[in-house]
């Protein structure tokens, strides 16, 4: 069944997510192969859902995608998705019964340790499947800048944000997200488990936990488990799979070298493929000073991005025409 698109419709991510692509939709497009908006039934495959900023933003400008796969290995989160999908109106309600009880609540030191309750209850892990996204939509939006953070044994320990007045209850977007998403397939687990759903002209776009910039780095720990150098070793050879049965994929990551010039890891790791670099805006340091513009590197399979593209006709109009990879490569 087709996905039902509506123009007007402009969903974004329902909860805030470190490292969500919303910001950098507009680099990310330029960077997608120069035909897609031509390839006919295509498959659209996120191993890495997140907050799905590029989900709703493919989905919604790419009518020629026919299928679409999300996948996370944060269970929690994906319950999430299956919740606003298929029960926008229950969660609205619950939502909204909780935003009162809290914005009821005037002084600071008690709309804490109204928090901590619910970080506690949350931690559980024995509520329903509504209740517990009701709980992680509140943690999101009341918690220190809308962190998503657990400790190895997989709890949730990110501290009271103090936020004078939070929006816990977002209707709109529920209701929008709720409707592009009818015709999404929702996975938890591993990556690797995606590729079963690859065929004909299939497009995956990879946003895993970034290798941290340094030693400090907690941008991993969404999930107790680990993504370690070894993990992003295997991501690579997941994209190899993927290059290697004629599929094609875009994928994002910190660029370490951007930060320290010996780092090569990941330019290394990933020198049989195109690498470019795009800005990017750091905004969930607790320092401010250390908050501002960085690079990540973004790797494909393909030549043509529509950012050469429009170069190319650019100067074609022009008068030149260059007698070049039109990649931009770095």
């Amino acid at each position: 069944m087709a996905i039902n698109y509506k123009r007007n419709m402009k969903a974004k991510p329902f909860i805030k997510w470190v490292g969500g692509k919303g910001k950098l939709i507009e680099q990310l497009e330029e960077q997608l192969p120069a035909d897609f908006g031509n390839w006919h039934d295509v498959t659209y495959i996120e191993p890495f859902v997140g907050g799905g900023a590029m989900l709703f933003h493919m989905l919604q400008h790419y009518p020629n995608i026919r299928r679409a796969v999300i996948n996370d290995i944060n269970h929690d989160l994906t319950t999430c998705y299956h919740i606003v999908r298929d029960n926008p109106e229950e969660l609205i309600d619950a939502l909204y019964a909780l935003e009162k009880e809290y914005l009821a609540i005037k002084t600071e030191e008690e709309r804490k340790m109204f928090f901590m309750e619910m970080r506690a209850l949350y931690n559980t892990k024995s509520n329903g499947d509504l209740e517990n996204t009701c709980l992680f939509f509140f943690l999101n939006r009341t918690c220190f800048n809308g962190l998503y953070r657990v400790n190895k044994k997989g709890l949730f320990n990110v501290p009271f944000g103090r936020y004078s007045n939070p929006l816990i209850c977002d209707p709109d977007t529920i209701r929008k997200d709720s409707e592009l998403m009818q015709n999404v397939e929702i996975m938890t687990g591993d990556f690797e488990q995606t590729f079963e759903h690859a065929r004909g002209n299939t497009f995956f776009y990879f946003d895993p936990p970034y290798r941290p910039l340094s030693n400090t780095s907690s941008f991993t720990d969404y999930t107790k488990e680990a993504f370690n150098d070894d993990t992003q070793r295997r991501l690579k050879r997941y994209c190899d799979r993927i290059n290697d049965a004629g599929f094609s994929f875009m994928l994002s990551n910190s660029d370490c070298k951007g930060k320290d010039e010996k780092d090569s890891f990941l330019d290394v790791l990933y020198e049989d493929y195109h690498i470019s670099r795009v800005l990017a805006s750091r905004s969930i340091n607790s320092n401010p000073r250390k908050r501002g513009k960085l690079t990540e590197i973004l790797v494909r399979n393909y030549v043509g991005t529509k950012n050469g593209k429009k170069y190319m006709e650019e100067k074609a109009l022009s008068g030149f025409v260059a007698e070049q990879d039109y990649s931009l490569d770095i």
